[in-house]
């Protein structure tokens, strides 16, 4: 009897281990969702309208002039330039405040909980023609160095940018899709929502965004760069809108870029890029575009295996998918080969995902990442089709669930509470605006139509993922790539 109590108590000790290491891994991620884990906080006595009050953190940016960026329009209603400062620079030195108790809420008159000085700039493409704009910030110290610091709780460093959703009338897509990004993939960006004051001025609800890019003891990209001897151990670049791409590579000079897309190196930035740096990132990514587009790009021993992180790209492929983010894989889209020597894909701007597309309406019962320049080949395998059919199928008994999403969406705007409201003081006006969206009757006119248009799409886009996910194997199928997967012997 003694034997077996002993035995009970061992298999108890076991369980409560197996299950402590369970929790300690999910908490290793270290993800955090804002709405989740930001500590409920007591309503303030009534101190009238005079003094701001909320629950979210508060954020304060004061200038001396305009914050440039913004598109020019001439007279025949074109912008070919941005406004400057006064100096004729693309910046301005500011003054950022951020205010984040964390039992209490914030207020206007408030000690600030950090204050630095910063750059700051209009953020974004389309997104600048907005009347809500987003903004870039580095944060420096009076020599004009990085300032790296801890941001709502954020892993310090000295680059965020402030999404300011307008387009999104939900407010939370960003939010949601990076949260959500970052539990499926290693790195997605950390984000918080905060309200925005610019010199005294209401702005409304805000998303405090980490930008991609290398950062130090676990934070961001394990990316690092040595200037002195032109070398690197991983890189950054970004395909996106661009006239001045810092890279010629492959698939822009087979023209399976799209004519307006160019690819940029974000890491190392301009004051570590050596023009040796640049040759040899160039060199090298262009070997990997070779290879994805030759004969062996499936070969076990010279094959797409070899160079890349599958599950990223997977996750990648899911995510956007899933979203029909529309910008994926050929603008706002990153790619970086880490220490590890391989490269992975990171998630950027959910604005225009979910039916939120401005041009125009997006079939909810197809795919569009299987033409983008790197899947338009990755997609020709057919481990690489299954490994996506799997991991969809897994990932809908969790975090892709209807129940789950529903959930999430309901507790992130119970969350936001009276700030969705302040927000659409200042901006209510767009619900009477049919020119947003076309065509016009895709414009949504009530913060209730907007999160019901949300859920809804994500029910019927699920809906045909899970009835044709399966389809994506015709795209892998030997009679249909016959000419790429011939043995090159």
């Amino acid at each position: 009897m003694k034997n077996r109590i002993i035995g009970i108590i061992l298999c108890v000790a076991l369980l409560i281990t197996g299950f402590t290491a369970t929790l300690f891994v999910r908490q290793e991620k270290g993800r955090v969702h804002q709405h989740l884990t930001a500590a409920k906080k007591a309503d303030c006595a009534d101190h009238g309208d005079e003094k701001f009050c909320t629950h979210l953190p508060l954020v304060q940016i004061e200038t001396d002039e305009d914050i440039p960026g913004k598109p020019v329009i001439d007279k025949k209603n074109h912008s070919h330039e941005r406004t400057t400062a006064a100096d004729g620079s693309d910046r301005i030195v500011s003054t950022v405040k951020i205010t984040d108790h964390d039992e209490t809420n914030n207020h206007l008159g408030d000690a600030p909980t950090l204050e630095s000085l910063a750059t700051v700039h209009v953020h974004g493409n389309s997104s600048r023609y907005f009347d809500k704009l987003g903004y870039k910030i580095k944060l420096i110290d009076s020599e004009g160095n990085s300032n790296n610091q801890s941001v709502m709780g954020m892993a310090a460093h000295s680059e965020w940018v402030l999404h300011g959703p307008y387009l999104d009338k939900t407010l939370i897509r960003n939010y949601m899709w990076y949260n959500i990004g970052g539990e499926i993939m290693s790195y997605a960006p950390n984000v918080r929502f905060c309200e925005l004051f610019i010199n005294g001025e209401y702005e409304g609800v805000y998303v405090m965004t980490e930008t991609i890019t290398a950062g130090k003891n676990g934070a961001r990209l394990p990316l690092s760069v040595d200037k002195k001897d032109n070398t690197y151990s991983g890189y950054l670049l970004r395909m996106d809108r661009t006239s001045e791409a810092d890279i010629n590579n492959f698939t822009k000079y087979v023209y399976r870029l799209n004519k307006t897309s160019g690819v940029n190196i974000e890491y190392p930035g301009p004051k570590n890029l050596t023009p040796e740096l640049s040759a040899s990132i160039t060199k090298d990514f262009s070997a990997f575009e070779k290879s994805l587009y030759s004969y062996d790009f499936d070969s076990d021993e010279f094959g797409y295996k070899k160079t890349i992180n599958v599950e990223s790209f997977v996750d990648y492929f899911i995510i956007n998918e899933f979203t029909l983010n529309y910008d994926a894989g050929g603008y706002s889209t990153y790619i970086y080969k880490d220490k590890s020597g391989k490269y992975g894909m990171c998630i950027w701007d959910f604005n225009n995902s979910c039916d939120n597309y401005q041009e125009q309406p997006i079939p909810l019962d197809d795919f569009r990442l299987i033409n983008a320049p790197w899947y338009w080949m990755l997609i020709k395998n057919e481990d690489f089709t299954n490994r996506i059919v799997e991991r969809y199928r897994d990932l809908r008994k969790g975090v892709l669930s209807d129940e789950y999403l529903d959930e999430y969406i309901d507790d992130t705007i119970a969350y936001l509470g009276a700030a969705v409201d302040r927000n659409f003081e200042r901006w209510g006006y767009t619900f009477d605006n049919d020119e947003l969206l076309w065509p016009k009757e895709r414009n949504l006119h009530s913060y209730e139509e907007a999160v019901a248009q949300l859920k809804g799409f994500i029910h019927e886009r699920a809906k045909f993922l899970d009835k044709d996910i399966d389809v994506l194997a015709q795209y892998s199928a030997e009679s249909r790539v016959k000419k790429f997967i011939e043995n090159a012997n």
